[in-house]
C-alpha cells in the first residue's frame, strides 16, 4: 500500500520537469508538490480495492529447473505438472508453453534476465482452456530474450539447440517448443507470433506451427509486445496437434480487447473436422514475391537459397495431385510489408513493453499489474542485462519517437490498409497463397564472443515473409516440406480471415500425402 512520504517531493517535480523541458521556480516545485499531494489518496483507495483477476482453477506445485542433462537443447526453462480436466480434446496429452505466457505460481522470464524472480499469479486464458480441454502442462519452454529474435541464441539462459543439428538455430523467438517438439519431448506447445515467431522456429526445427486470425485466440495473460501484432498459437508435431490445439484454445475472451467486434457471429471453434476435408477444387496462389530474393536488401535480408525455392516448389506440385487449381500470383506490397512492419513494432515495441511493461493506456481488458510492475521497474534497473538484440529496438524506437514524434509509428499504422487491401484481393481470387516461409535454411548458432553486428543480424534478418501475415492479421502456417544437410525447410500457406481451418485441411491433406523428409 502507498505510505505518506511518497508524496511527490519538490525534486520528484523539478526531475519531471527537467524531462520535459519545463523551466520552473522554486517556489512553483513547492506550490505542485503541494498540489499534487492529494493523489496518494487516490492511490490509496484503489490499492484498497480487490483486483478482478483472471481464476486459477487447477492445483499445481511450483516445478523446477532441469539440469543440463534433462535437457540437452536447452528447450526447456522450467518443468513442471500441472494435470487438467478429466475429460476433453486434449486429454492425456503434454503441452509445452512458452515462456512469455503465464502460468501462476510457476517462474517466468520472458527469456529475460530483467524478470529473473518473477512467478506470476494468474493463468493465461489459453492456459486455462488447455487444462479445461485435459491437457497436462509439462514446463515452460524457453523464449528468445523478450521475444524480440528470429534466432534462438539470444535467450538469457542460453542458447536454444536445434534437434536436427544441434550446431545449429532452431528460429525464434518460440525457440525451446520448437525445439521440444522436435526432440520428441512433447508433441504440442504453444507460442507467440509477431513477426514470425511460430512459423521461423517451426520451418527450421521441421515441425507445424500456426499464427491464426488476429484475435481468434485470446492474448490475456501473455507478455505483450505491441498490441495489434501479438498473436499467441498452436505448435505441434503434425496437423492433428495444430487442430486440437486450435479447438481449445480459440474464442472470445471478454479481458482481451483485441477481440472485441473481431470474431464472426458464426464463428465455430471446431477444428478437427476440418482434418478430413482435403483441398480438391481449391485454388492456390504461389506468391511470386515470396521465392528467389537474389540479394541482401535495404532492410538486410539475406538473398534465398536455391535449394529452399526448389524444395517449396516440389511440395507445391502436391497439391495439384491432390486436386488443387495451383498458379502464380504477384503481391507487389508483400516486399513492402517488412518496412511497414518495423515501422509498427520498433516505435510500439519500445513504448509499449520496454517502456511500459505492457501497461498500455486508452484500452480496456485485463492489465496484469504484477508482470507489468517486475518489467517496468525490471528495465528501469536492470537495463544493462538487455542484449543487443534489445537494445537495438529501444534505441530504434526511441529515435523514431524522439526525432520524429511517433509520426512514422502513426503513419505505418495508416498505410497497412495497402497491405491488407493486395491480400484480400488476392484471396478473393484464391483460397490460399503459398511461397517459403524463410527463403533460406537453419544458421550455425553464432560463438559467444560474436561481434555485435553478427549477434543482431543472425536476430532479426529472417521474417521477410513472415512478417506481413502479423500487420495483415491473416492466418498462416508453417508445414514441413523438405529437408537438406539435416536442416529442414518449411512451406508457408496463408488463407482468408478467420478460414484457419482452411489451412488445417491443407496441412493435413499435404502431410498426408507425403512424407516430407523425402522431398
Amino acid at each position: 500500500m502507498a505510505k505518506e512520504h511518497e508524496k511527490p517531493t519538490t525534486q520528484d517535480i523539478s526531475k519531471i520537469a527537467r524531462d520535459f523541458g519545463f523551466s520552473l521556480k522554486e517556489e512553483e516545485e513547492e506550490i505542485y508538490s503541494k498540489l499534487l499531494s492529494g493523489i496518494i489518496h487516490t492511490c490509496k483507495a484503489i490499492e484498497e480495492l480487490p483486483e478482478l483477476k483472471p481464476v486459477v482453477r487447477y492445483k499445481r506445485s511450483t516445478g523446477f529447473k532441469p539440469s543440463q542433462q534433462e535437457n540437452p537443447f536447452n528447450a526447456w526453462y522450467w518443468k513442471t505438472d500441472i494435470s487438467g480436466s478429466n475429460s476433453g480434446l486434449l486429454k492425456g496429452l503434454s503441452v509445452g508453453i512458452k515462456d512469455a505466457i503465464c502460468v501462476a505460481g510457476v517462474p517466468m522470464t520472458n527469456g529475460s534476465k530483467i524478470l529473473d524472480g518473477y512467478i506470476p499469479d494468474v493463468d493465461a486464458t489459453v492456459v486455462t482452456r488447455l487444462l479445461d480441454a485435459g491437457a497436462a502442462i509439462v514446463g515452460k519452454t524457453n523464449a528468445e530474450d523478450f521475444c524480440f529474435s528470429g534466432g534462438s541464441h539470444t535467450c538469457a539462459h542460453g542458447p536454444v539447440r536445434n534437434p536436427r543439428k544441434p550446431t545449429h538455430t532452431t528460429g525464434g523467438s518460440s525457440s525451446g517448443s520448437a525445439a521440444a517438439l522436435a526432440a520428441g519431448d512433447v508433441g504440442l506447445a504453444l507460442g507467440g507470433d509477431q513477426g514470425g515467431s511460430i512459423r521461423i522456429p517451426a520451418a527450421w526445427s521441421g515441425v507445424y506451427g500456426l499464427k491464426p486470425t488476429y484475435g481468434l485466440v485470446p492474448y490475456t495473460g501473455c507478455s505483450m509486445i505491441e498490441m495489434t501484432l501479438d498473436h499467441i498459437g498452436p505448435m505441434a508435431n503434425n496437423t492433428e496437434g495444430i487442430a486440437r490445439l486450435l479447438s481449445s484454445i480459440a474464442g472470445p475472451d471478454i479481458n482481451d480487447p483485441r477481440q472485441r467486434g473481431i470474431i464472426p457471429s458464426n464463428y465455430t471453434k471446431d477444428y478437427m473436422s476440418a482434418l478430413q476435408t482435403g483441398i480438391k477444387r481449391c485454388k492456390i496462389g504461389v506468391v511470386s514475391e515470396g521465392f528467389a530474393q537474389k540479394k541482401s536488401d535495404m532492410l538486410g535480408y539475406p538473398a534465398s537459397e536455391a535449394v529452399v525455392d526448389k524444395k517449396v516448389r516440389a511440395a507445391i506440385k502436391i497439391f495439384k495431385i491432390l486436386g488443387a487449381d495451383v498458379e502464380e500470383v504477384s503481391i507487389p506490397m508483400h516486399s513492402t510489408g517488412p518496412y511497414i512492419h518495423r515501422g509498427i513494432i520498433l516505435s510500439g515495441a519500445t513504448e509499449f513493453m520496454l517502456k511500459s511493461g505492457g501497461g498500455g493506456t486508452n484500452w480496456s481488458g485485463f492489465h496484469n499489474t504484477s508482470l507489468i510492475e517486475k518489467s517496468t521497474k525490471g528495465v528501469r534497473e536492470r537495463i544493462n542485462l538487455l542484449p543487443p538484440s534489445v537494445r537495438i529496438v529501444l534505441f530504434a524506437g526511441e529515435y523514431l519517437q524522439r526525432k520524429y514524434n511517433g509520426r512514422f509509428y502513426c503513419k505505418a499504422q495508416n498505410v497497412k490498409h495497402h497491405l491488407v487491401k493486395e491480400y484480400d484481393q488476392a484471396l478473393k481470387k484464391y483460397d490460399l497463397l503459398v511461397m517459403p516461409t524463410v527463403g533460406f535454411r537453419a544458421r550455425k548458432l553464432p560463438e559467444n564472443e560474436c561481434s555485435i553486428e553478427e549477434y543482431i543480424t543472425h536476430a532479426h534478418d529472417m521474417s521477410s515473409n513472415t512478417c506481413q501475415g502479423d500487420v495483415t492479421g491473416h492466418p498462416s502456417i508453417s508445414v514441413p516440406c523438405g529437408i537438406e544437410d539435416d536442416l529442414p525447410i518449411g512451406l508457408m500457406i496463408t488463407g482468408r480471415h478467420f478460414n484457419d481451418s482452411l489451412l488445417i485441411s491443407a496441412s493435413a491433406a499435404f502431410e498426408k500425402a507425403c512424407n516430407w523428409t523425402e522431398l
